[in-house]
């Protein structure tokens, strides 16, 4: 195709008018509405009704994540995927070929807070479904040769996690900052605490932590609320709570004394993948918005600060960025990369210099501009499925985030300025005393280690994340 003056104008116009559409559509960006109500037996249901596919997306939401998992690391993990086994009334086999037969899904998942049952299926599949999804979760069997099966497949993806440094730096950093806390808690556990629980050591878990008054139902798609509703009660106003539910274990707080590094070990690595930052915010922090603008400059996007000059104008590393991993009670901050290990001491040195851009410099207002939009554009489509709203409403719930901050994402991307952003990085970024994570070959990285803080070694080899207590 030859482009042509006239050819190019027109791209031109066309791209303009697709930036400005985008705008259009973030500036009128709100959270579709949805109702928010209890079941007779204290379960929280939000149902958000959308009639433009066939489809429903369900969430049961229980709060029963790793930080519930006390001296048995990984049970909350392992629980969450053993409510796939078998119910009362259906086999493995029976829900699996349930599912699958009409192109169904459901599957678990379990994070620091929170562990979520998630299916999705056709509206007119929802009379054959919802009721087996109901009986995954109220009335797990536990099957004994299922959940041996289980146990080995979980062990073995651990083993293999450790393979691949960038799979398990996350684990290393969250223990490192949390320290006794329960967000230092891996959430898939370890090879030898997995091996150590027994079905009746997840029944107890389930019968402790799933109940009603801890849990939500998330339905998002095309239904009526009303006939819903009664649909709700009639499968899941069952579901009854016995005893007092547990306090919640302390998270843990991030306020190191000193600069540190842990250094972990792995004899056969040939690149070194490394974090560094410390506290950061959690999920429902007011700040949410405008520190991703901010982090957008810095390492959140292909033109950052970090990725350019790490990536491009060095060719230190495939890739830098930075982040907030937010959690329902706290979070991490981190800058992130890996390199050749010959050349980590000039990437760290790099690393650690463009991020101290953000106090020599400052935010100018070309750059704080440039990524206002690149965060407008890049908002409205994560939420724009049935399955992404469900997840967002179950974040919400889980994380105590109300709708303003989806609602007014418009205002508080807008409402920031160069001023401001030098505020928040003063309030929200870590300058001082900095936590480090080295992944990559100890002989030929330790005296690099050396130059950032106190130093701590491990080896990935060992099992678990964090140093053998005496």
């Amino acid at each position: 195709m030859k482009l042509t003056l006239k050819s190019v104008k027109q791209l031109s116009l066309l791209c303009t008018g697709a930036v400005l559409s985008m705008q259009v559509q973030a500036a009128d960006f709100r959270l579709p509405a949805y109702e928010t109500a209890k079941l007779s037996n204290g379960l929280t249901v939000y149902m958000m009704e959308r009639h433009d596919v066939p489809l429903v997306a369900v969430r049961a939401v229980v709060r029963a994540g790793a930080v519930a998992d006390g001296q048995q690391a990984g049970i909350a993990n392992l629980t969450g995927d053993a409510l796939l086994l078998g119910s009362r009334q259906f086999s493995k086999k029976e829900i699996d070929q349930r599912f699958d037969f009409r192109g169904a899904r459901l599957t678990a998942a379990t994070s620091a807070d929170a562990t979520v049952l998630q299916a999705d299926f056709a509206t007119d599949d929802v009379p054959a479904l919802l009721p087996v999804m109901a009986d995954v979760l109220m009335a797990p069997a536990w099957d004994k040769e299922e959940f041996t099966k289980l146990r080995t497949r979980t062990q073995t993806e651990l083993r293999q996690m450790k393979e691949s440094p960038r799979n398990v730096a996350q684990a290393y950093y969250r223990a490192m900052l949390f320290g006794n806390g329960a967000y230092a808690n891996p959430v898939s556990g370890s090879v030898q605490s997995v091996a150590k629980l027994e079905p009746q050591d997840i029944a107890g878990f389930y019968k402790t932590w799933y109940r009603p008054d801890n849990a939500a139902l998330v339905l998002v798609g095309d239904f009526k609320p009303a006939a819903m509703r009664k649909e709700l009660e009639k499968l899941f106003g069952g579901w009854k709570a016995s005893g007092t539910l547990p306090a919640a274990a302390p998270v843990g707080q991030i306020q190191p004394d000193q600069a540190r590094v842990w250094l972990v070990n792995k004899a056969d690595a040939v690149e070194t993948t490394f974090l560094f930052g410390g506290k950061g915010i959690a999920r429902n922090d007011p700040d949410y918005i405008p520190l991703q603008v901010i982090n957008t400059i810095l390492g959140g996007r292909f033109t950052s600060w970090l990725n350019d000059e790490l990536r491009v104008n060095s060719g230190l590393t495939y890739g830098a960025n930075s982040s907030f991993s937010t959690m329902a009670k706290g979070g991490t901050f981190a800058v992130s990369s890996f390199t050749a290990t010959a050349k980590t001491e000039a990437a760290l040195a790099l690393a650690v210099k463009t991020y101290q851009r953000l106090w020599d410099k400052g935010i100018d207002a070309a750059s704080l501009e440039s990524a206002k939009a690149y965060v407008k554009g890049q908002f409205p489509p994560r939420f724009e499925t049935n399955r992404q709203l469900a997840e967002l409403l179950g974040d919400m719930y889980v994380s105590g985030v109300g709708r303003d901050q989806i609602d007014h994402f418009m205002r508080d991307v807008d409402s920031l300025t160069p001023e401001k952003a030098k505020q928040l990085v003063d309030k929200h970024f870590p300058r001082d005393k900095l936590q480090m994570l080295l992944i990559g070959k100890a002989e030929q990285i330790r005296a690099v280690a050396a130059n950032y803080g106190s130093v701590t070694e491990l080896d990935i080899s060992a099992d678990g994340f964090a140093p053998v207590k005496p």
